[in-house]
């Protein structure tokens, strides 16, 4: 018996989300069934107030049976959101055959506070009287509230100017890291939602409490030692609103009735760690039975509410733990803990020592050539954890408002009379919490471990907003890394949350002529801003956010600002056409580049006018994806226009470019400004230089993310295979044989001989060059997404078996359920593929220079494409249209030339 049924209910890509503030929320749904070449044809949704009833007298919306296909991001269009209130929905579908499924499980949303009217609270902070505002302790903050009747709900909306921690009635309050995250504090300000209703019992006291450091907010930031950015004093706002049974509702608030505390975080800073004496720990503080009499009060801040949003992010948190696989003695007798992987989070400490032991915990990336403890990348970051020992028996302490970039960690002050413990320390993996979504897999070892690198690549820079690195003094938004990588990034993980938050805060920071920052948040000099390739994310990220998820609300939100970066290159210099005018990074740490500089040898003017029509070309796309005609059409005449000047400046008329590396040939390639026989011709030349470097890149930040890609759709995926399986300096497998567990920031971070690049620069945990991930997935595995359905709506499978590998696969979680690509070569040459589509999708499979003699489809063996739905042979490729479901072929070809296995 054949079903059909709904699974994975989604609001605003969330399941079940709390403290939603969209006036629209959207709904996504994907369906199982047993039935191949499954379409929705209708679907039928319903929102109530009520969580077991969809009765008339709670439905506040119901769409009745819709025509549609759609299945992502419904809208909602019913009757305006209430603050505070939780909705229940459902859905059912029908497919093209009129197959109608049950009612799916009920899934809910919760709205937050959605006018900075409805705060009661006040912002709080010490009386700076009574405990210096510059103090470098954590303030402590507490208040003790009563509860009069059985709670029906009970939610906490709090958010800090700093870093905050609550606890209510003696337990941490959630497991969220780093809470409020990193905004552009100026402009917004995230608040999060807590469901506390359990912890509320009738007829006792209650105590909410709150640990405040600096964060972001106030803390250092950037390597010119920068402080008070954002604001030089800590403060809480906060609200519970209570509903009791009966209907009636009570707020506590923070207000000047809260008392305030220094307590046992001695000191905690973003880059320089965290010092806790736990002789000091202000033991039951959250409890209503403490005692508060000794604190100071706290002072009411006259600060703005208009700022606040709700949480719009994934949370950071706690995601893995990582225990120690050798404890070394290094040369210079010091002991070091190594975790085995370089990554980004904190390090929990259990013991039983001797009050007053004091324990130091510093952390580093690597070792040196003798294999002794090496610091110096970090630059001005201490990344040190004190933790000074009660001596009342066991104690469990972690960092609570720092984090740090290491795989190797040196423990001081060991007391020589107790034996050392390597079972004392945890790694605690700390990252926004993003939905693993991808998977590759090929029969090369060091391929497998160089995509393991780039996942934790992705995991140690992805907390809150894209880092470039975690570890030094920086640990800032970088544009330039983030478009580059977005595409990989968006296939090992969900980020549609992620990107989305990031690109409002670049739409906040934009600059009034359209200029971008080079880091978001921005935390520079004013003068920082508007490099090519870097101010280009404000257009890229949206666009491929687009792409990936088929999201066409984040295109609505950043157009202006899309619109914004392409008008301010348009007004630089006197050419309005190209782009000649600025400081630029240029092919930043291209391999090219001359001695003692970082900038490679492609001409910058060339790489900015090649962004100039790329974003101008991606703009054009969007104002026809969002119906604005007008710009349609005056932005494809720009467009046109950099074109015919880019080609009059650079490209000679005989198809020759002005530039003479490898970068200044990828890029007018991947972004389609050549066509005929110039295309031709730079593809071979580009290819000639890959090869007159034995098969190695000069590339740097800009033209490695395409470099592969060009020469793979250009007919030189021979070249880029072999490229991308060079295991000397400079490539990608390289750092693997030298023991990297994450992407490099300079090819040769680590020299043949055991010695440093250099300490000004020199990260081991720098995602960028991980952008040759999303060529694994799409040109190895051959999974691909259709730019006219975006979303994944409809796939293009492109395996390449052509690619040195006996096997190959891919798999990605999209909006619509699992799409799978894989293919095997066996001992004969016959290569055995794999697709697989959920429901309501389809699929075009092209199986590249094959003749088929048999073809293996579910089981059933097929003589001749005739014999398949859709599928034709085109210019000695066979070309296949599939609905969903997952399909084997076997194909066995004429020639094993002609696959050349």
């Amino acid at each position: 018996m054949s079903f059909i049924r709904i699974s994975t209910l989604h609001c605003e890509y969330r399941v079940n989300p709390l403290g939603l503030d969209t006036a629209q929320p959207r709904f996504t749904w994907q369906i199982e069934t047993d039935i191949n070449a499954t379409l929705q044809a209708a679907y039928h949704l319903q929102v109530s107030t009520h969580e077991s009833s969809f009765d008339p007298a709670y439905v506040v919306w119901d769409t009745d049976r819709i025509a549609s296909d759609q299945s992502v991001l419904i809208v909602y269009e019913g009757p305006e959101l209430q603050s505070r209130t939780r909705y229940f929905y459902r859905v059912k579908v029908w497919n093209q055959s009129g197959v109608e499924s049950p009612w799916s499980e009920t899934a809910y949303w919760e709205m937050g506070q959605l006018q900075a009217s409805e705060w009661q609270a006040e912002w709080i902070t010490p009386d700076s009287n009574q405990i210096d505002p510059d103090a470098e302790e954590a303030y402590y903050l507490r208040k003790t509230f009563a509860v009069r009747e059985s709670v029906s709900k009970a939610t906490i909306y709090a958010t800090s100017h700093g870093v905050y921690e609550l606890e209510l009635n003696g337990s941490r309050v959630g497991d969220w890291e780093m809470t409020p995250g990193w905004t552009s504090y100026k402009h917004r300000l995230q608040v999060q939602s807590y469901d506390v209703t359990n912890a509320l019992t009738v007829g006792t006291q209650h105590t909410i409490g709150a640990v405040l450091a600096n964060g972001w907010y106030k803390g250092n930031l950037a390597w010119t030692h920068q402080r008070n950015i954002y604001g030089s004093v800590r403060a809480l706002l906060l609200q519970i609103h209570i509903v009791y049974e009966d209907g009636t509702e009570e707020v506590i608030l923070s207000d000047s009735s809260w008392r305030a505390s220094l307590g046992p975080v001695r000191m905690s800073e973003l880059y320089h760690g965290e010092t806790y004496d736990a002789g000091l720990e202000l033991t039951g503080w959250s409890l209503p039975s403490y005692t508060d009499t000794s604190w100071a009060s706290v002072t009411v801040l006259n600060e703005s509410k208009e700022t606040l949003v709700m949480q719009e992010n994934e949370p950071s948190r706690v995601t893995e733990q990582v225990q120690p696989i050798a404890v070394l003695e290094t040369p210079l007798g010091e002991t070091v803990l190594d975790f085995g992987q370089n990554m980004v989070g904190k390090v929990q400490l259990r013991v039983s020592l001797p009050a007053g032991s004091r324990i130091e915990l510093l952390h580093a990336e690597v070792l040196d050539a003798q294999g002794n403890f090496y610091i110096g990348n970090l630059r001005s970051a201490k990344q040190q954890v004190i933790y000074v020992c009660s001596g009342r028996g066991e104690e469990t302490y972690a960092p609570h408002f720092s984090f740090q970039g290491f795989r190797y960690v040196k423990v001081v002050g060991w007391p020589q009379d107790v034996a050392f413990d390597a079972a004392a320390f945890t790694g605690l993996v700390i990252h926004t919490d993003m939905t693993a979504k991808g998977s590759f897999e090929c029969s090369n070892t060091l391929l497998n471990q160089l995509q393991r690198n780039i996942v934790w690549g992705q995991r140690g820079n992805f907390l809150d907003v894209p880092t470039d690195c975690p570890q030094r003094d920086e640990r800032l938004g970088w544009t330039g890394d983030a478009q580059v990588f977005i595409r990989t990034a968006a296939f090992n993980y969900e980020v549609a949350l992620f990107f989305s938050k990031w690109l409002r805060d670049l739409k906040a920071d934009q600059r009034e002529d359209g200029g971008v920052p080079f880091v978001i948040p921005h935390v520079l000099n004013e003068k920082d801003h508007s490099s090519a390739a870097w101010g280009d994310a404000a257009v890229i990220c949206p666009w491929t956010l687009y792409q990936v998820y088929g999201d066409k609300r984040v295109l609505e939100e950043q157009y202006e600002s899309m619109k914004g970066w392409i008008n301010y290159i348009r007004q630089q210099g006197e050419n309005e056409f190209l782009w000649q005018t600025g400081f630029h990074f240029g092919d930043w740490l291209g391999l090219d580049a001359k001695e003692g500089s970082y900038i490679g040898a492609t001409p910058k003017d060339l790489i900015a006018t090649c962004f100039y029509a790329y974003s101008t070309s991606l703009f054009v796309k969007t104002a026809e994806v969002l119906g604005h005609t007008a710009d349609v059409a005056a932005y494809t005449a720009l467009y046109e226009r950099i074109v015919d000047a880019f080609t009059a400046e650079f490209v000679t008329p005989s198809g020759r470019l002005a530039g003479h590396t490898q970068t200044s040939h990828v890029l007018p390639l991947m972004f389609g400004l050549v066509q005929g026989s110039t295309k031709e011709r730079l593809a071979a030349t580009l290819a000639a230089y890959v090869k007159e470097q034995n098969y190695h890149l000069t590339t740097g930040f800009v033209g490695t993310p395409y470099l592969c890609h060009v020469l793979s759709e250009n007919g030189y995926h021979d070249v880029a295979v072999k490229l991308v399986l060079q295991e000397d300096y400079p490539s990608w497998l390289y750092p693997i044989h030298q023991g990297a567990t994450t992407i490099w920031e300079h090819w040769d971070g680590i020299k043949p001989d055991g010695t440093f690049w250099s300490d000004d620069m020199n990260s081991y945990n720098h995602y960028a060059y991980g952008s040759i991930g999303d060529w694994l997935y799409r040109k190895v595995a051959g999974l691909d997404s259709d730019d006219q359905q975006p979303g994944y709506k409809r796939v293009l499978f492109r395996p390449r078996p052509d690619s040195s590998l006996t096997y190959a696969k891919a798999s990605l979680v999209t909006n619509y359920g699992e799409v799978r690509s894989e293919w095997q070569i066996e001992e004969d040459g016959a290569v055995n593929y794999t697709f697989q589509l959920p429901p309501n999708t389809s699929g075009d499979v092209l199986l590249r220079g094959t003749t088929l003699t048999a073809v293996t489809c579910h089981g059933q063996k097929v003589t001749g494409i005739s014999a398949l739905h859709g599928a034709q042979e085109v210019e000695g490729h066979v070309c296949i249209e599939l609905g969903s479901g997952v399909y084997h072929f076997r194909v066995e070809s004429t020639t094993t030339k002609s696959l050349s296995f």
